[in-house]
């Protein structure tokens, strides 16, 4: 069994016992707090019922989009793995399930998070995962106290919209210092691009250079407040999706904004589709982010040939063009 699939098999069982509609109501206020302006100054997730509501609920989607921003990190390092990851804020350890996900096997892993319900859930969690049981769980200030052992890779995910911008900033500076590799995810919102936006400049700044995204590290194209660069990763839906949300779908998309960046060699997209191909009679368009720091169209027709195939199987936040397919 995969780690996605093991996480999965783990969080079905985790509401037994605890009755529906306490639940609904936690991730009813779990929503509102995390979708509030106010960075907050204690944990949000304060006992067990929230955190159980909040795994259930939210670790699914976190976990695939940490996935699919680490997948486009390892495009760009293909010949690298990490040997060592902690993860800043990792509250019930989404990002370490994603890390194994994309690079198998086991390594010393660190989560840090300041809300023990989290963590002890996390531990629980992880223990169903052989390669994630060794796993070190431990209580910590996120914010301008933080110090960090060095590492191969630091994953900082969902976490910054809930610090003022001295915590932020002081947290994407200790994992620069401590990391190789740096990866930072946020929600797909206007105000979680401009986090990423922020961290990239600083990471940039301490001498990183993006891996993805992005096809180069000089400034972002976009224009702030015309626009925002984020992705989307498809969830299958729990029962408590659909209960919350009163939804019938048995999937949801979980619109996401990362970088990466990193010390090591890395080989960016030469392009990145930065929206949903749009599939027409004959065509498709493809909006693209590339290396000369701009935005732009791509119009790619039947006459195109296998590129028009390819673009007709182009998903959004997916390198462009494909790379040339092996020859038999």
């Amino acid at each position: 069994m995969n780690a996605a699939d093991t996480l999965r098999t783990a969080l079905a069982g985790l509401l037994d016992g605890l009755p529906p509609k306490a639940a609904a109501q936690a991730v009813e206020r779990l929503i509102a707090n995390y979708r509030g302006t106010t960075p907050t100054h204690t944990p949000i997730l304060r006992d067990r019922s929230d955190v159980v509501a909040y795994a259930a609920y939210r670790m699914p989607a976190t976990f695939e989009a940490v996935r699919a921003a680490l997948e486009a990190f390892a495009d760009a390092v293909p010949d690298w793995a990490p040997t060592s990851h902690v993860d800043i804020g990792g509250g019930t350890g989404a990002a370490t399930w994603a890390v194994n996900a994309t690079w198998p096997g086991a390594r010393p892993v660190t989560v840090l998070d300041w809300a023990e319900p989290a963590l002890a859930l996390g531990r629980e969690i992880a223990a169903t995962n052989p390669e994630l049981k060794p796993a070190e769980w431990h209580r910590t200030r996120i914010g301008a106290a933080l110090t960090l052992e060095s590492t191969d890779l630091v994953t900082v995910s969902y976490v910054l919209g809930e610090l003022t911008p001295a915590d932020r900033a002081s947290v994407v500076t200790a994992a620069a210092a401590a990391a190789r590799a740096v990866v930072i995810i946020e929600p797909g919102t206007p105000d979680g691009y401009a986090r990423v936006i922020e961290a990239r400049d600083r990471l940039i700044g301490a001498g990183f250079h993006v891996a993805a995204p992005c096809p180069h590290s000089a400034a972002c194209p976009i224009v702030p407040g015309e626009d925002w660069c984020h992705f989307s990763a498809r969830v299958s839906r729990s029962s408590l999706h659909r209960q919350v949300k009163g939804g019938s779908l048995a999937y949801e998309d979980e619109k996401f904004s990362y970088v990466a960046a990193t010390r090591l060699p890395a080989d960016p997209a030469a392009t990145r589709v930065v929206r949903k191909p749009q599939i027409r009679k004959g065509q498709v368009l493809l909006d693209l982010c590339g290396p000369d720091e701009s935005l732009h169209r791509e119009t790619v027709t039947k006459r195109h040939g296998p590129l028009y195939r390819a673009a007709r199987d182009a998903d959004w936040g997916d390198a462009w063009p494909p790379p040339p397919a092996d020859e038999d």
